[in-house]
């Protein structure tokens, strides 16, 4: 899952005693923008928030932030296509100000004109001086450079606070969106997919929770009071289960080429800001460490991404494909009830994330590449994808479960869809993105158990990731061959986000004597473990 569906928030953690804005313009094949912006609002010391949404920036004095970077955004781009941002920042429910993005950018065009003026005037005085000129003319001259060196300090200060002024506000605006993504917030989403067969319960079914406290693997109370409430201890075959699935699902991508990773948990707050998050955000979700400039991650994308950052990679080295295992943080703030309870929604979770940085023409198909990955790993724990149809997802009459029990060597299609999610819905950073879902017996409900986004070039202008074509002509004797940089695009999918996997084979793989079966592919890296059985009569 990654951080983009709604928020992506950092809870600033007050370490021992003791991000800005983000965002760029990008054109995927189509001519896609993108940007971001920081938000800054006054918080209690201990918490911050960092989210995907972009808002404006309010400071006590209202002057401008200086913005740590600056994004490669293609402002002449946005302002000959004003009509389609605009639209693009209406539908995906923005709070960008167009209005005043293209405002500044003219005022900075008018001022950087007079400056190219002044100095091509301070210019020709320079070199009148260097002749032979009469004492009282030269007097003149040098009057006349003082002025124009006076005006020129003025203007190329004003310039540089329109500069800044115009980065902070274009970050707000958030990439553009897919052609084919529905229009609307979370519920106009759109099925691709309806999979799995339901499965027969012939008895009452329990929740991930009861199942767990019955068989002895969590152990909420207890982190409670250690870290504190949505923390948790996995015990035996629990914590058996999370390394089983990490160590499948690692080896399973790796079959299809992607390069393997532990990553940094702990990163530099531009970092953050360069994928499209903010850490100053009013509704934050990331803990960022007090004192300093650095927050804990919430996904594996942001170290990942970082990795290349400012570089210019060759041609040949496309596609890098890479799986990365880590811990995440999240603060979930806003989260309660029902729907949110036990392993769910988390502060602290183990996840793969796959990571994909390709040219800009092959974006799209590594996005089905990604979320055919995806499909194929649940398919194989019992989540079989077919074809369905495309209607509003909320149509839930398809949900269908009772009755039956199932034996250790009965399998089912755990029920299940994928998703393509609406504008609204996407974030700033995705130009598209797939959510897959399972629907958890226990929970009464679907799902999200991960999530496809293709980010363009969104993160690649502001992260500074650009390749250089490979030259297809014999270069002219005495001039260069390199080709101009381009900007990659880049790709993020859940491999395993192994909490809410956790709940959803619990869930669906119970048996009425309270036992859970293990589906076959995880008996290998659970020392070949096939049902979770009770541990006291």
């Amino acid at each position: 899952m990654g951080l983009g569906v709604t928020t992506f928030q950092t809870l600033k953690l007050a370490a021992i005693p003791s991000l800005h804005s983000a965002s760029s313009i990008f054109r995927p094949v189509s001519k896609a923008l993108t940007l971001f912006s920081l938000s800054r609002r006054p918080f209690p010391l201990i918490v911050r928030a960092l989210s995907a949404q972009a808002l404006p920036i309010a400071t006590p004095d209202d002057k401008v932030v200086k913005p740590s970077w600056k994004a490669a955004i293609d402002f002449k781009w946005i302002r000959e296509n004003e009509g389609v941002v605009a639209a693009n920042i209406k539908n995906r429910n923005s709070n960008a100000n167009l209005e005043l993005v293209l405002k500044l950018y003219g005022r900075m065009l008018d001022v950087q004109k007079e400056v190219e003026r002044l100095r091509a005037e301070r210019n020709v005085v320079a070199n009148k001086m260097k002749g032979k000129v009469e004492p009282s003319e030269r007097q003149k001259l040098i009057e006349e450079g003082k002025n124009l060196k006076e005006g020129l300090i003025t203007l190329e200060e004003d310039l540089l606070k329109l500069t800044d002024e115009l980065q902070q506000e274009a970050q707000c605006i958030p990439n553009m969106t897919h052609p084919d993504v529905p229009i609307g917030a979370e519920d106009c989403s759109t099925i691709r997919k309806m999979v799995g067969n339901p499965r027969e319960f012939g008895f009452p079914i329990r929740d991930h929770l009861q199942l767990g406290k019955e068989l002895d693997l969590f152990d909420f109370d207890a982190a409670a009071k250690v870290s504190g409430s949505k923390f948790y201890y996995l015990k035996n075959e629990a914590v058996m289960l999370e390394l089983g699935l990490i160590n499948w699902t690692l080896s399973e991508v790796m079959k299809r080429g992607f390069i393997p990773l532990a990553t940094p948990e702990i990163v530099r707050s531009s970092v953050v800001e360069k994928c499209g998050f903010q850490p100053r955000a009013a509704n934050t979700q990331v803990y960022s460490i007090e004192g300093g400039d650095q927050c804990l991650i919430g996904t594996a994308e942001i170290p990942v991404g970082g990795i290349h950052m400012d570089s210019i990679l060759p041609e040949s080295s496309l596609p890098l494909k890479y799986v990365a295992f880590s811990h995440c943080f999240r603060t979930e703030a806003g989260a309660a009830g029902t729907a949110t309870r036990g392993l769910y929604r988390v502060h602290q979770f183990s996840k793969l994330e796959m990571f994909i940085l390709c040219r800009p023409e092959e974006s799209d198909s590594y996005h089905e590449e990604l979320i055919g990955i995806e499909e194929d790993l649940f398919s194989s724990l019992g989540l079989h994808y077919k074809w369905g149809f495309t209607v509003p997802f909320y149509v839930d009459s398809l949900i269908c479960l009772a009755g039956g029990s199932l034996s250790s060597n009965d399998y089912f299609g755990i029920l299940g869809r994928t998703l393509d999610m609406a504008s609204g819905d996407l974030g700033a950073p995705a130009y598209r993105k797939f959510d897959v879902e399972a629907w958890m017996p226990g929970l009464g409900r679907y799902g999200e158990i991960s999530s496809a986004s293709n980010c363009t070039d969104f993160q690649s202008r502001r992260l500074g990731i650009r390749y250089r074509p490979e030259s297809t002509t014999t270069p002219k004797k005495g001039k260069g061959n390199a080709a101009p940089t381009q900007f990659v695009h880049t790709l993020n999918a859940t491999a395993c986000a192994v909490p809410r996997m956790i709940v959803c084979l619990l869930e669906n793989y119970q048996q009425e004597d309270g036992s859970v079966i293990i589906p076959e592919p995880l008996r290998p890296f659970m020392g070949g473990l096939q049902v979770i059985k009770y541990k006291f009569k």
